[in-house]
Formats: structure tokens, C-alpha cells, sequence
């Protein structure tokens, strides 16, 4: 009778505990297109209250194999979101810019929207539902 008791708190903590992993869903972004495997790949996912201000909700980074980059956004609650992506080929953790005002690195958005501005929200925004996100997203 032991056993089974021991087996069934097992079991209920085993299955909370893997509730409390999966509170929302997965966003895999690939990108196929980097132009040298310099440097590392920055990506952060943002609310339309994050979104040009700095840091992303989730923020990671990724090392460049042979022009390619992918990395998972995990526990992505529904909602709206954007991803801004920088190439940071020199790893000093920001966008550099030439005399003129323009980036010397490559960036690019969710969507794959080309602006000759600074990218907007609501251009790159993409919703987040019940099920896991598979984004391509190109320089």
C-alpha cells in the first residue's frame, strides 16, 4: 500500500512539474542567409511595449555554422509579438552604425519587412495561438 502511494504522489508531481514547463508555446526561428560566420546572432522577442526600447522579453544568441542560425523561443504565452534580429559580427552586444546614421551590421524583423527606416511593430507583429510557431526569417 506504500508503494502505491509513493507511486501516485510520484505521478502528480511528475505531471505538475511538467505543467508548469510547457506555460505556453514554442517559436523556432531559422535563418539561412547569414553572411559570414563571423561574430553571433542576436535575436529578441518583444511586445509592442518592448519594441525598439532595448531588451525583448526573451532574448537569445546564437553562433553562425556555415551561414545558418536557429534558436527556440520556449514558454511563449498567446499574444502578439515581433522578433528584431542582429548580426553582431564584432560581439560588442549592440548595433553599430556608420558617420551617416546607417547600420554597419545586418539586422532584419519578423515578417522579413525591408523599411529604408526603423522597423515598426506593427509591420513585424505576428500572433502566438494555441500551437508552436516554425519562422523563416532572412537578412
Amino acid at each position: 500500500m506504500r508503494t502505491l502511494a509513493k507511486l501516485i504522489v510520484f505521478v502528480i508531481c511528475t505531471t505538475f512539474a511538467n505543467a508548469q514547463d510547457n506555460q505556453g508555446q514554442t517559436i523556432t526561428v531559422n535563418i539561412d542567409n547569414v553572411v559570414s560566420n563571423t561574430g553571433k546572432v542576436v535575436f529578441s522577442l518583444h511586445t509592442a511595449e518592448t519594441f525598439m526600447k532595448g531588451q525583448g522579453i526573451q532574448n537569445v544568441e546564437s553562433k553562425i555554422k556555415d551561414g545558418k542560425v536557429s534558436i527556440t523561443f520556449k514558454n511563449v504565452i498567446p499574444g502578439e509579438y515581433a522578433i528584431l534580429v542582429l548580426h553582431d559580427e564584432n560581439e560588442n552586444n549592440r548595433m553599430d552604425f556608420e558617420g551617416n546614421g546607417m547600420p554597419k551590421e545586418n539586422y532584419a524583423t519578423s515578417n522579413n519587412v525591408m523599411n529604408f527606416g526603423p522597423p515598426q511593430f506593427g509591420e513585424s507583429k505576428f500572433k502566438v495561438t494555441s500551437e508552436d510557431i516554425q519562422l523563416k526569417i532572412r537578412f
